[in-house]
């Protein structure tokens, strides 16, 4: 076929022009939103049985139905009473987290382009219509069924519809699969199905919708477990051997009951719900969406970052600033997208002879390109151009227009394209076709300068081919990214388009500049101070990937780790230990898969980030795959635990951060809970031995749990970071929970607590108060200042829910006290000024012994920085 035979077929043919908007409105209200069939919503019901079939709930019901077969009806209300407001809280928070969850899902949810109007628009999948005109390029998601109507070196994943993992051709009329993802090519097609009449839509509306425990979750499930099980032989014993010393089997029934009440952390649920929720909604406001749950409570193990670069590290705003021709050199200025700026030759603007070659190279970069530019919008306050497509490619059309070329849309015009080979990551160069008249065909070529200043693709001297090697390599170690040029002419169509890349010209290099961030060298230092090892995974030069290293001080000067490795010494073998290496350039998706691969068989919990589609496998198999929101491809984000709304690699070190926080939260609270509830039983056993014969009944113990576990121990959730969790090493991801000296420091707590509280309740007896009501009180305030003594910030304002909690909880003791009512059903008396004071004397003895376990279990890392390891 000739080219203008090539040409006259495109123009008959046309470009599908979309919907209007008032059009796509219409179909939207009468298809609905484009989203599969919604989660079948979990009923109110299941929520509460989900709730009392916890190990630890079944404990306190088994207590309900043993204090009414004694007749202890006061201690049987109270139980209940604490069932319900914990299966309440559970229940609630569950709600809550569900709608978080929900919050998230929308947040990132996928993105679809489409052409309406005869413009290019960028809207949410939820509104493609039957009738739109998808647009469609490497890394998309196919957002619904549709019918294909252009495409050129389509290549489609069909894994999810159909399970074959070997990708698809595509071609014009062939139907395309909702949820479908592009791995190369572009193309144009129609939408015929949206919604739950998608093929996507049918197979979810058959899917099983529950979720899988989280692992934290099964942790915190096996604890319960034993402590159940603990719980129950313990009770056992305590009855059997009273009956063995003669005692009632109703009073050792109501002792039994009583033990089992006070080693249960029933509001252990509800206090991890919370920490999770609250986790999930700090990093919202850190610009961080958690799409999968057990990300919260892996982040906090992160020990090594694997980073791209582009747009990473650095702006992600490539800048055409240099160009080089066989005949001149020049350096552009500007900034960003803004097609604004000059063409100087040494520091003086060009003439037209300095501009022509300069000129001919950046048409051939403007034909040979898939992104457009936008400029600002004037609906908003953002005076930026942007660009929608690839970064690279919009920095060489503002270049274009920089140095007086005509538009893109007036050379599309003159020169249309008639076909094209995408880039991809394995051939690393572009090229594409276009009608040049009288039966002419353009070549226009661009890609990596080891791609393309070769002999089978040029048909210029050695010595300029030389020259520009030379040229590339030293622009390349000067920090730019260097892409090569070539052009030629045909008298028809290859067929293969790629039979067209040989025979062609060199026009020159163009170096672009993708700048670092201003704030990533002080992120890669904040994550070696927090122990997290960053590794640079880069598809770019060698020298390009070192430069940009050692300028966000990556790289030092004498370490052996320092040398940047290639792609191709990884897949040669050549590399004894991969994880000595902190540069990869030249990198494809299985030699990141390699590098994540060698850090988790050394046992590190790594963290992945990558925004395009040869990311996804890297993303998905590491411990955290990190996907960049703004720029990243839907398979990237959808292959991610983290999805990232600013882009910033800093906002991975504030997730991080809000992991440790929330761990050390739990492990906090069992501490404190678990602490409180040994206090218990020590106080139930050593009471009797001591003369005091039944020191709390089952309702007073568990009025105190619900005071203490109950309101302090959900506020416990909301305590901010540790002031050096971010100084300390992450945790070892198979650490047990109560592990790092936590059984320790609850040992010594419940000791504590239980001499203040037994020495009170002893002393009452002496001076023939009401003991019971005095050791009551005691055992209550000691733990109200244990929860105050153990916190990281001890005065810190940002946390005003866990103070409040405690006085509240202060004036419900007192209300058990000296309210008629509360003191009937739990059997208390009203105390007087001794009594009283004895008992709240308890409350610094508690807050000075948290003080003096932490100080005695404080920690060194090995940084040198002490951590108050109090509670982690």
């Amino acid at each position: 076929m000739t080219a203008s035979a090539a040409a006259r077929t495109a123009l008959t043919t046309g470009r599908p022009e979309g919907l209007t908007e008032v059009e796509a409105a219409r179909r939207l209200a009468a298809a609905g939103p484009n989203e599969a069939a919604a989660r079948r919503p979990v009923r109110l019901r299941g929520r509460i049985l989900a709730q009392l079939r916890d190990p630890l709930i079944m404990v306190l019901l088994g207590a309900v139905v043993l204090t009414l077969a004694i007749g202890d009806h006061a201690d049987a209300i109270v139980i209940a009473l604490v069932v319900v407001v914990n299966t309440t809280v559970g229940v609630v928070q569950e709600v809550r987290a569900d709608d978080a969850v929900a919050a998230l899902s929308a947040l990132s949810a996928p993105h679809a382009r489409v052409r309406r109007d005869g413009a290019v628009r960028d809207l949410p999948a939820a509104e493609v219509v039957p009738g739109d005109v998808l647009l469609l390029g490497e890394g998309d998601v196919v957002a619904a069924d549709a019918e294909l109507a252009e495409a050129s070196a389509l290549l489609l994943d069909e894994s999810m519809l159909t399970g074959e993992s070997v990708p698809v051709d595509k071609d014009a009329g062939d139907p395309l699969g909702a949820g479908t993802v592009v791995i190369r090519g572009r193309g144009a097609a129609t939408v015929t199905a949206t919604g739950v009449s998608s093929a996507l839509g049918r197979i979810a509306a058959l899917l099983d919708d529950r979720r899988e425990p989280t692992p934290l979750q099964h942790r915190l499930a096996a604890l319960g477990r034993v402590l159940a099980a603990v719980t129950l032989i313990l009770c056992a014993l305590v009855f059997a051997l009273g009956l063995v010393r003669g005692l009632p089997p109703g009073t050792m029934a109501v002792t039994a009951i009583g033990l089992a009440v006070a080693a249960v952390p029933e509001s252990l649920p509800a206090v991890v719900t919370l920490a999770l929720a609250l986790g999930a909604r700090r990093m919202v406001a850190r610009h961080a969406l958690v799409r999968r749950l057990p990300a919260v409570e892996t982040l906090g193990s992160v020990s090594v970052l694997a980073t791209d670069k582009t747009g990473t590290l650095t702006e992600g705003r490539m800048v055409v600033q240099h160009v080089w021709t066989p005949e001149t050199a020049v350096d552009l200025t500007g900034s960003g997208y803004e097609p604004e700026g000059e063409v100087l030759v040494d520091g003086r603007p060009a003439d037209g002879d300095a501009l022509a070659p300069v000129r001919e190279l950046l048409r051939v970069t403007a034909l040979c390109n898939d992104a457009v530019l936008r400029p600002p919008d004037p609906e908003t306050s953002d005076t930026r151009w942007t660009a929608l497509g690839d970064p690279t490619e919009a920095a060489l059309l503002t270049a274009a227009t920089k140095a007086g070329c005509s538009r893109p849309v007036e050379l599309s015009a003159t020169r249309p394209r008639i076909g094209e080979v995408p880039f991809d990551s394995l051939r690393k160069r572009m090229t594409t076709l276009h009608s040049a008249g009288r039966d002419r065909v353009l070549v226009c070529l661009k890609g990596a300068p080891e791609a393309v200043l070769v002999p089978t693709v040029l048909t210029d001297r050695p010595d300029l081919l030389a020259r520009a090697r030379q040229e590339a390599a030293r622009l390349a170690t000067r920090g730019y990214r260097v892409l090569a040029v070539a052009s030629g002419t045909r008298g028809d169509v290859p067929s293969p388009v790629t039979a067209a890349e040989s025979g062609l010209a060199l026009l020159g290099l163009v170096a672009l500049s993708d700048p670092p961030k201003p704030h990533a060298a002080a992120t890669l230092a904040s994550c070696r101070t927090a122990g997290i090892t960053p590794v640079l995974i880069t598809g770019d030069h060698p020298a390009t990937a070192k430069a940009v290293a050692a300028r966000v001080t990556l790289l030092g000067d004498d370490a052996p780790e320092d040398r940047v490795v290639t792609g191709a010494e990884v897949a040669a073998g050549r590399v004894p230990d991969l994880t000595a290496v902190r540069v990869f350039a030249r990198t494809d998706p299985q030699q990141k898969l390699d590098v994540i691969e060698a850090w988790r068989a050394r046992g590190a919990v790594t963290a992945m980030t990558g925004d395009g589609v040869n990311d996804g496998p890297a993303l998905h198999r590491a411990d955290i795959g990190v996907a960049m929101g703004a720029r990243g491809t839907e398979v990237a984000r959808q292959a991610a635990d983290l999805v990232l709304t600013d882009d910033e690699l800093s906002t991975v070190v504030a997730a991080v951060e809000e992991g440790r926080r929330v761990y050390d939260n739990i492990r906090r609270f069992l501490v404190y809970g678990m602490a409180g509830g040994a206090a218990e039983i020590l106080v139930m056993l050593a009471g009797p031995l001591l003369g005091l014969p039944l020191p709390l009944r089952a309702g007073q113990i568990l009025w105190i749990n619900l005071l203490t576990h109950g309101l302090t121990g959900v506020a416990m959730g909301a305590e901010p970071a540790a002031p050096g969790v971010m100084r300390r090493p992450p945790r070892p991801p198979d650490q047990h929970i109560l592990g790092d000296g936590a059984w320790q420091r609850l040992l010594l707590l419940a000791t504590a607590v239980t001499a203040a509280a037994l020495g009170t309740g002893l002393v009452a007896h002496a001076l023939d108060l009401a003991w019971q009501s005095v050791l009551f009180l005691a055992l209550l305030s000691a733990q109200l200042g244990t929860v105050l003594g153990l916190r990281d910030r001890l005065l810190t304002r940002r946390n005003p829910f866990l103070p409040l909690a405690v006085l509240l909880s202060a004036l419900l003791a007192a209300a058990a006290l000296y309210v008629p009512f509360l003191s009937q059903i739990l059997d208390t008396e009203a105390l007087g000024p001794t009594g009283a004071g004895i008992g709240a004397a308890c409350a610094p003895i508690g807050f000075f012994a948290a003080r003096l376990v932490r100080t005695a279990f404080r920690r060194t890392d090995p940084t040198g920085s002490s951590g108050a390891s109090g509670l982690r």
